[in-house]
């Protein structure tokens, strides 16, 4: 009830006390905004609690996000455990096979729509469930931009497929395939069967190309626990991780020196960029830590493409894993 008391200021805060409308009158702009959020079924014992914010990017032509309903879920259940409200929102949804006309160009579009709906959503923090290629990196451009208190969840790589006995997956083995089959090394038999395995489950692509390599990227940067970046999109992992990053999220909600333009620094981008280069990650990946960095003010122009040279001369490669092409 203290929201309706009149001898009671009303401060600009996060949360419902977020960017309220002026209208000559505090309180009566916080009446009006519960007035519209309680039409949802929200009390006003709901209300008062630390408001998480969810990035649903699920989409029926995203297979990489077909597991974000059961994410969702799981970060609620998260959040809910630890005394917050929990609420998911939509943005953008890109899949690789139907971008057009460039993938880049959507990307830079869901990150201004990612921004613009985290500074408009009265949250006090933010989870970003993406995955697939240019959604990651859009995500953390819009988050430093809207600079709320955010935290990536990936949703994780598909499991690998089988063909005779060898082990194959997308998309390293859809242009080898598909040659051998140009060739007539393989039957038209033999090339819809692998049609079926290269992209068995739902999930990223389960070799190193742009989505598992940004998700390698975001924990490099400090923004999610290491075991984020790698768990199976259909394992139980995945589910444990997504709770656990809604009980983190409620923990953020009060902690104001969270914010991505706080938490990152230079020392964060050039441990990515070792990440980088010692996974052997995508070269798109130079791209986007490029555009991240140059969303941080501070750090506008001080990586750059002799930056990474610089680091990747000194930096060996450790991880063999499957390239994108």
């Amino acid at each position: 009830m203290d929201d309706y008391h009149q001898d009671k200021s009303v401060s600009e805060g996060m949360g419902l006390r977020q960017g309220l409308t002026s209208y000559g009158d505090p309180q009566f702009s916080l009446f009006l905004r519960k007035v519209f959020i309680k039409a949802a079924g929200y009390s006003d014992n709901a209300l008062t609690r630390p408001i998480v914010g969810i990035i649903n990017t699920f989409s029926g032509f995203d297979p990489c996000h077909a597991q974000v309903p059961q994410l969702v879920d799981a970060v609620k259940r998260g959040v809910h455990l630890s005394g917050g409200l929990a609420i998911d929102f939509p943005t953008i949804s890109l899949h690789e096979s139907f971008s057009s006309p460039t993938s880049m160009f959507l990307r830079n579009l869901m990150s201004m729509n990612t921004e613009e709906m985290i500074k408009a959503q009265p949250v006090h923090v933010v989870v970003a469930i993406g995955g697939c290629d240019e959604t990651v990196p859009a995500q953390i451009m819009g988050s430093l931009s809207a600079n709320k208190p955010v935290l990536p969840l990936v949703v994780g790589p598909m499991m690998t497929g089988s063909f005779r006995g060898q082990r194959i997956g997308a998309c390293t083995d859809c242009g080898n395939n598909w040659a051998a089959y140009r060739a007539g090394e393989l039957e038209i038999e033999d090339i819809a069967a692998i049609n079926s395995e290269l992209a068995p489950t739902a999930g990223t692509c389960g070799v190193m190309g742009r989505a598992s390599t940004m998700a390698c990227i975001c924990a490099a940067l400090g923004m999610m626990p290491l075991e984020g970046a790698s768990a199976p999109a259909v394992s139980a992992a995945r589910i444990r991780i997504a709770e656990s990053t809604g009980s983190v999220a409620v923990s953020l909600a009060t902690d104001c020196t969270r914010r991505p333009q706080m938490v990152l620094d230079r020392k964060s981008f050039i441990n990515a960029i070792i990440v980088l280069q010692a996974i052997g990650g995508s070269t798109n990946a130079i791209v986007h830590l490029l555009a991240i960095a140059n969303r941080y003010p501070q750090l506008a122009g001080t990586i750059t493409l002799d930056t990474i040279n610089e680091v990747g001369a000194q930096t060996p490669l450790l991880v063999d894993l499957k390239t994108e092409r």
